[in-house]
């Protein structure tokens, strides 16, 4: 579907901020996950926007003329989220990559969301302190981005999701009309918390122009390195058993032994082709009780190695290589394609049994299905590699995936821990909220964008005639 976006050359934009350049066009047509699997939209046009009023001005034109916009930044997702599923606008937020306000005293700071998330540390350590909830692509996703999928990576355990850093937005509606939400005091009960509606929405509900984060103090001890197991599910049985106890731990990383071998073949690691847990641990004081006491715990589930650090460089080294594996995993082998990326999340106590459960399903199936994850707090990432050539293979690996996500929403969990629905779990959004729930959602979105202007044919499945004349 293609759109008349001429009006554009009729607001106030400078020349540099508009293009229909077909080149500028395609590299807006997909995010990381849709460049992956090929399922990239060329917009008909991209606009970058530079300040709130831009905003405004494209939205209030764009629902006037019946030309949807999809927000975008870095292309960093996994779910298809910035793709322009129904062509129209690109609106790309990254020149709005500014601090606005940064107010140490009170640990705070005001952003634009095209900045960096590691630009936001580096802004404020000069002060000793750090936006703790950043996740692993925090080195090249935005803020913006983060807080539109409500994102968390490996210090989940310890500081909580995005979310729980975001005190207040600025956001524009479909209509034009500039919102603010929350405020800069540490709490509230004043009115809708706007603020978490927003959250998570993946700009199905307004564009967020500005955000203000909660800050916290750097921690004065790090330590971290690795347990080496001899079986994945003795692994997994640990750190249920150190979350369980109630371990003080910042990062608690599974990764089994296909995952590790695949790390090795594609960065020249060494890592040893077993399961094995990547920890980091945080404090101001006493980090050493919390070890030996992890430590415990790991020997009564038969640890083989239990290997830590303060250096630095070992440390940077170890992360890295979990950083990269989702790189490892999509350029193992050039026949074998990732069908989507999971990212189911459960009950800590479920986590041995999801692992295992994937492992069954990969040995029953003959398919490549290597497992990592945010372990403490119950994060499966899993990769099902197909060759996408042949059906069988294909359906096979769908199959697959399909009965991983359904068995993490049986054991009460959920079909997306951080990544959002974006256009790939669209399936899974009624089966984990229920019909009443996911009509609540759709009443949300048709009174914020009764035009269905924001980011189209994203979170919900497609209605029939009936269901949308509700």
């Amino acid at each position: 579907m293609t759109h008349d976006c001429s009006f554009l050359s009729d607001l106030p934009l400078a020349d540099d901020q508009v293009s229909f350049a077909t080149g500028r066009r395609e590299t807006h047509a997909a995010d990381w996950g849709a460049q992956q699997t090929d399922e990239g939209v060329v917009p008909d046009a991209v606009v970058w926007v530079e300040e709130t009023a831009d905003v405004a001005a494209v939205l209030e034109s764009a629902t006037e003329h019946g030309v949807p916009v999809t927000p975008y930044a870095a292309g960093t997702g996994l779910e298809g989220n910035a793709v322009p599923a129904e062509g129209g606008i690109s609106l790309d937020l990254t020149r709005m990559d500014d601090v606005i306000d940064y107010r140490p005293d009170d640990f705070q700071i005001d952003v634009g969301p095209g900045i960096i998330g590691d630009a936001v540390d580096e802004h404020v350590a000069g002060d000793g302190l750090w936006f703790p909830p950043l996740p692993s692509s925090g080195d090249i996703s935005t803020i913006g981005g983060m807080i539109a999928t409500d994102a968390s990576g490996m210090q989940t355990v310890k500081y909580g999701e995005v979310a729980d850093w975001v005190l207040a937005l600025e956001a524009v509606l479909a209509d034009g009309t500039v919102i603010r939400t929350g405020s800069r005091a540490s709490k509230t009960s004043s009115g809708y918390n706007l603020t978490d509606l927003l959250v998570g929405s993946e700009g199905t509900l307004a564009v967020i122009t500005e955000a203000t984060l909660e800050l916290a103090g750097r921690p004065q001890q790090i330590r971290g390195g690795r347990a080496i197991f001899d079986s994945l599910d003795d692994a997994a049985e640990a750190i249920f058993d150190a979350i369980r106890t109630d371990v003080d731990v910042a990062r608690i990383e599974l990764v089994d032994e296909l995952s590790a071998h695949m790390a090795n073949e594609y960065l020249g690691s060494e890592l040893p082709d077993a399961p094995m847990v990547f920890l980091e641990f945080h404090a101001n004081h006493g980090i050493e009780e919390e070890i030996d006491l992890c430590r415990t715990i790991f020997e009564d589930h038969d640890v083989a190695q239990f290997e830590l650090s303060s250096d630095d460089a070992e440390m940077a080294e170890l992360w890295k290589v979990r950083r990269e594996l989702a790189y490892a995993e999509a350029n193992y082998d050039p026949e074998l394609t990732p069908i989507h990326p999971g990212d189911v999340t459960v009950p800590i106590s479920s986590y041995p049994e999801i692992v295992r459960e994937a492992k069954r399903i990969a040995g029953e199936t003959d398919l490549l299905i290597p497992c990592f994850g945010h372990a403490g707090d119950g994060n499966l990432h899993y990769t099902v590699l197909v060759d996408p050539e042949d059906p069988e293979f294909v359906e096979r690996g769908e199959e697959a995936y399909r009965e991983l996500v359904e068995l993490a929403l049986d054991m009460g969990g959920t079909a997306t821990g951080e990544h959002g629905i974006g256009q790939g779990k669209q399936a899974y959004l009624e089966p984990e909220h229920g019909a009443g729930g996911v009509d609540a959602m759709r009443r949300v979105k048709r009174a914020l964008d009764p035009t269905g202007t924001l980011n189209p044919a994203k979170i919900f499945p497609a209605e029939s005639d009936e269901d949308a004349g509700r």
